[in-house]
Formats: C-alpha cells, sequence, structure tokens
C-alpha cells in the first residue's frame, strides 16, 4: 500500500451514509458501563482535559489481556413528534455510536480496528487486536463495546489512536458523552472523557496510547473530524481511505 492518503467530500459523505449497513453491531445506545465523573465512590483515575496524560510502566512477565472498552450515557432529549410537543416530552437521543481503533506497529505495519468495513481484528495472530462485545440496549451490565488488545504482544506496538464515531443520529456529542475506558491488569482503571462537546462533526479521535520503552503512555485528545481521513492525516498513519472503504493494512 502506498503512502498517499485518498479522500474527497464525496468519499466522506459515502463513508457516512454507509456506517449503519457496514457496522456489524447495529444499534448501541450505551450506558451499562458509564461512570459518572461526580461520583466520589468510583476508584478510577480520570482524564478529563485535553493533554492529560498517564503512564503505566511494563510488568516484568509483560502486560495481560487489556480491555479498551467505549461507554456513553443517551442523554434526555425533547420529543419533537406531535404528541411529544404537546405534552412537552422528553425521549433518549437516538445516537448510535462505534469504536475504533488505528494502530502502527514497530515494523511499520498499520491498520484500523472498526464495526465499519466488518475489521474485527484478531487476538492471537496480528494486529494483537480484536473488537467485540457490542451491548445493544444499554440496560445489561458491563461494557457497550470493547476492544481486547493481547498485552503479552505490547513491545511489537508503536502507538494506538482510539475513537469513536456517530454512525447514526444528530451529530451532537452534548447528548452522548462518550467514555474510552482502559482496563489494565493490576492497574488502576483509567477512564478518558471528552474535554468539549461539538454540534457537527461525526467523529472523535479521544486518546491515544503510545509505547514508551514497552510502557504505556495514555492522553486525551477529543479531536473532532469530519471522517476518518481526515483524522488519519491530522495523526500521520497514512492509511489509505476511499469511498467508505479502506485498505487497512501495509
Amino acid at each position: 500500500m502506498t503512502d498517499s492518503i485518498v479522500s474527497s467530500k464525496d468519499s466522506i459523505e459515502a463513508a457516512s451514509r454507509s456506517r449503519v449497513s457496514f457496522s456489524g453491531h447495529g444499534a448501541s445506545r450505551g450506558a451499562a458501563g458509564y461512570i459518572d465523573p461526580n461520583d466520589q465512590d468510583i476508584n478510577v483515575d480520570f482524564l478529563g482535559r485535553r493533554g492529560d496524560s498517564l503512564s503505566i510502566n511494563p510488568p516484568p512477565d509483560g502486560f495481560g489481556d487489556i480491555r479498551i472498552a467505549a461507554a456513553w450515557d443517551n442523554q434526555m432529549v425533547p420529543d419533537t413528534s406531535f404528541l411529544g410537543k404537546l405534552f412537552k416530552r422528553q425521549k433518549p437521543a437516538d445516537i448510535d455510536l462505534d469504536l475504533g481503533i488505528l494502530y502502527e506497529m514497530q515494523d511499520g505495519s498499520k491498520g484500523a480496528i472498526q464495526a465499519f468495513g466488518k475489521t474485527m481484528g484478531s487476538y492471537r495472530t496480528p494486529p494483537y487486536l480484536s473488537l467485540s462485545g457490542d451491548e445493544q440496549s444499554g440496560d445489561s451490565k458491563g461494557d457497550d463495546e470493547f476492544i481486547h488488545l493481547n498485552g503479552k504482544e505490547w513491545p511489537k506496538f508503536k502507538r494506538l489512536l482510539i475513537y469513536v464515531y456517530i454512525y447514526r443520529g444528530a451529530m451532537d456529542w452534548a447528548h452522548v458523552k462518550p467514555q474510552i475506558h482502559l482496563r489494565v491488569p493490576n492497574e488502576k482503571q483509567m477512564v478518558v472523557t471528552l474535554s468539549s462537546h461539538h454540534k457537527s462533526l461525526g467523529l472523535c479521535a479521544i486518546a491515544g496510547i503510545e509505547n514508551v520503552r514497552n510502557g504505556m503512555s495514555i492522553t486525551n485528545h477529543t479531536e473532532y473530524f469530519v471522517g476518518h481521513a481526515e483524522m488519519d492525516r491530522a495523526f500521520g498513519f497514512g492509511l489509505e481511505w476511499t469511498d467508505g472503504e479502506k485498505d487497512l493494512e501495509r
């Protein structure tokens, strides 16, 4: 694959229109796993501002199974139907999200893991990332959606970019308040929250993880984009995105 990035307004719009059909998960309306940042009884580290970062030292025997999870909290919004307006009703925001990761390995290989395009990954073979666990109703316990990272293979990684994108519904991030949860064995759970909200861009690069001497450096990015190609360009992964399809590995 070449280093060039192929993108256009038409291709981004086509990708946006295709997200519902490409997503293998269907509607994901959270918020079974959402953690209230104001809950003083929750023992987690919050990275709530853009640029906030935390580091984890590598254990002597390497990391174990790492879970990178997305959770969100669909807020109540005015019901704009005739009866809703008449009786001043509210309803949960009808916004569906998907979780994705761009990765770069130490050997230079790069790619993406996400439901859109059905690039679900593999845990035991490269890229050592596997997408699973879409919680479709938001009412059961556990994560709304998560990616398993094979921590034993972490020395082979260079960096990750974790993002969430709206594939259906109004582009108002304040109505869903997504979070990224990072669970590393024997470490305190980390939660990355948005430092700002946007009403017109449907993709948010929430967090990055870098390999620093085989440890992890986690950073809050909170940066919004019109589409995947623009995000890729900003962070310099160099994947090739065209018409809602993409060449994911090189």
